[in-house]
């Protein structure tokens, strides 16, 4: 049998379905977590894969039988789940999506009664109750109810209208027009509804909910040659992308080319400090980019390791106005501390909008860099192999700045490496970054040789 490993973080409790997840162990978790909130009101929701349905059951009925009271959101957005917490006043909650993983994986996803990803301390406390005794199960006179809620997407859509910085009247007056691919998933109703309701005509593509994702999860650049061609098709302003459960976003200039889901990020991010004065947190993986115009605009910017839970406890440290990942996760906290496709649609349609230019002179107005991603299974003895990465890379480059909090990254001043192991798949993650092809190439070939 295919060896499928059950990968655990705070960003998830995350698996092969069948392989390395199994109904014993998300029972079992779902059990831990509801001690873990002191039989608290638990929110439930899950993206769009066929499994999440039975998980959903699985996980509903087991809170229910420790004694907490749920609320069951349906198929919904991650950052859906998360509002829908503070929404209802309760404990935590509970979003069952392995995000960008293919269809065959799933996950849980932990959530505070802040409505956060739980910290790493939390997280340590919910396995020290996973691995102790067996938890019991209440009397039949204490069991928890099981209510549905079919209205956290609108009250979502609602709050995001209420933004300030997102000024429905001007977009509405822009008159623009997108395609959204939703892969099917969670943020198949809610973007594009969200955006109709503030005046954008959508063309909407892979938008049915049913967890049919016609192309990879991932929302990069080599996954987005349909909506490219419907972009074009469709003489659109902008093609938008989203993952599986809809909080993170990528964008497809009006040529119907990937500008990146870096630039995501950045896009919000120079579009926000316009009107806002603050500090910036972005994790240690994101492109130099997003740090260059937040400097320019004088924001001081701050590097957290990878995992949104990471971003945040990092924003708030800083009291940071607006942050997030590379991967087109956009957290702003005037909305709520969690990456949302919704949030980071309407900055980037408000910028657009603002400005009156397309999407392509806004992505020609950023600092351009070379950025390349690898990703490769982890390799026998990867520890003792990042040693001699930092040997070969010190050796070759001299005098650098090293970051070890999140496996190694390696700061010149010509560009950055980053290696480091996966939160959510048996891989590891490569990330360069270089004002030239040649030089990332030679970033990307040195740490690529040691660790084969």
């Amino acid at each position: 049998m295919k060896k499928a490993p059950l990968m655990k973080s705070t960003s998830g409790i995350r698996g092969i379905v069948g392989l390395s997840l199994h109904p014993e162990n998300i029972v079992h978790y779902a059990a831990a977590f509801g001690r873990f909130l002191k039989q608290g009101k638990v929110v439930v929701g899950r993206d769009s894969r066929p499994s999440g349905e039975y998980y959903s059951q699985l996980i509903c009925a087991t809170l229910a039988m420790i004694g907490c009271d749920v609320v069951d959101v349906g198929i919904v957005p991650t950052p859906t789940v998360e509002l829908a917490v503070t929404h209802h006043k309760a404990a935590g909650g509970i979003a069952i999506t392995a995000s960008h993983n293919p269809l065959e994986w799933n996950a849980l996803k932990f959530f505070s009664s802040l409505g956060e990803f739980i910290t790493k301390a939390q997280y340590n406390q919910l396995e020290k109750i996973a691995s102790g005794k067996p938890i019991p199960f209440v009397t039949y006179d204490k069991i928890g109810s099981i209510k549905k809620d079919d209205k956290s997407i609108d009250r979502h859509i609602a709050s995001v209208l209420k933004l300030k910085s997102i000024p429905v009247p001007k977009i509405r007056k822009a008159k623009l027009k997108v395609v959204v691919d939703a892969i099917n998933g969670a943020g198949s109703e809610a973007l594009p509804d969200m955006l109709e309701k503030i005046g954008v005509e959508v063309v909407r593509l892979n938008c049915k909910n049913d967890g049919d994702f016609f192309r990879k999860p991932e929302p990069v650049a080599e996954n987005l040659t349909q909506l490219g061609r419907m972009v074009k098709r469709h003489k659109a302003d902008a093609g938008l992308a989203c993952d599986p459960d809809a909080d993170r976003l990528a964008l497809v200039d009006e040529k119907g080319r990937p500008i990146g889901e870096e630039l995501t990020l950045t896009l919000a991010v120079a579009y926000y400090l316009l009107s806002h004065k603050g500090t910036v947190a972005i994790n240690m993986s994101t492109s130099r980019a997003t740090a260059d115009v937040a400097r320019m605009s004088g924001s001081k910017v701050y590097l957290s390791p990878v995992g949104e839970a990471n971003v945040i406890a990092e924003m708030r440290k800083r009291k940071s106005v607006i942050g997030g990942e590379g991967n087109g996760g956009v957290i702003l906290p005037e909305s709520h501390y969690g990456r949302d496709a919704l949030v980071a649609a309407g900055l980037v349609l408000a910028y657009m909008a603002k400005t009156k230019k397309l999407l392509s002179e806004l992505a020609g107005t950023i600092p351009l860099y070379i950025n390349i991603k690898k990703k490769a299974p982890l390799p026998a003895g990867f520890e003792r192999k990042i040693l001699q990465v930092e040997k070969r890379v010190t050796a070759e480059f001299g005098k650098i700045k090293i970051d070890r909090r999140d496996g190694l990254r390696f700061d010149l001043e010509e560009g950055w490496i980053q290696v480091r192991k996966s939160n959510t798949e048996p891989i590891y993650r490569l990330i360069v970054e270089a004002r030239s092809q040649q030089l990332a190439g030679k970033f990307v070939s040195l740490v690529q040789k040691i660790l084969k």
